[in-house]
């Protein structure tokens, strides 16, 4: 019997190395979109209703908001201010692609261009992007597993997010941190395309609502 040479044996082992690796990437690629998938589809699913209360805390003054949404899958949503009063009526629809609100002190509705998308909504610290979600976390970037850490006594998976490059986003980087459990989000910062940090959200308190288990609140700061 002919013996194997020792480094025709090595050279075989490394080849099947190299083609672990390359399955582990890919299946690790696409578990990452499929995590990222459900994150983002958590809070809207099919079609939700939800009633929610903003307040933006400033040096010199607290400003709170009340507004109601609807979504239907990911093209469409609608959101409805109800106070503070001179603001009531004001809303904003998202159809596909584009983004249109109401200004009911002028009674006009405006198409919002894409380069008003990474301003501040309504004095907020959250960006219209945030609010209207035009931007797909699972479709339109490249998405790379930092680490794990534990945010508010849950383990979560970090994960760092770069957009295609022919993806129509505002961002120059998105990291995520995602709860395995029920998959949601408890921080995301979003940086410009300097890399500088434009905001940052927290997730908190977390409980069961229906058959679901989400956060109920939700902090923006900004620069942080």
């Amino acid at each position: 019997m002919k013996e194997k040479h020792p480094v025709h044996s090595m050279r075989s082992i490394l080849v099947l190395m190299l083609l672990f690796s390359l399955n582990s990437f890919g299946q690790n690629a696409t578990e990452l979109k499929a995590i990222i998938s459900k994150a983002e589809n958590k809070l809207r699913g099919k079609s939700s209703i939800s009633e929610m209360t903003i307040t933006t805390v400033r040096a010199k003054y607290t400003r709170e908001m009340k507004m109601k949404s609807w979504t239907q899958g990911e093209d469409y949503s609608l959101m409805y201010i109800q106070e503070p009063v001179r603001d009531k009526g004001t809303t904003y629809l998202k159809r596909n692609k584009e983004i249109w609100y109401y200004l009911p002190s002028i009674e006009r509705n405006i198409k919002m261009p894409p380069s008003m998308m990474n301003q501040s909504w309504m004095g907020t610290d959250l960006s219209n992007d945030d609010l209207v979600k035009k931007t797909s976390t699972a479709k339109d970037f490249n998405h790379t597993l930092l680490g794990q850490e534990t945010i508010d006594g849950l383990v979560c998976y970090h994960i760092e997010l770069i957009p295609h490059e022919d993806a129509d986003v505002i961002w120059g980087k998105i990291e995520l941190w995602i709860e395995l459990e029920h998959y949601n989000v408890m921080k995301q910062a979003s940086f410009d395309e300097d890399m500088e940090l434009v905001n940052t959200m927290l997730s908190s308190n977390v409980q069961k609502v229906g058959k679901e288990t989400i956060p109920l609140k939700l902090e923006f700061f900004s620069g942080r």
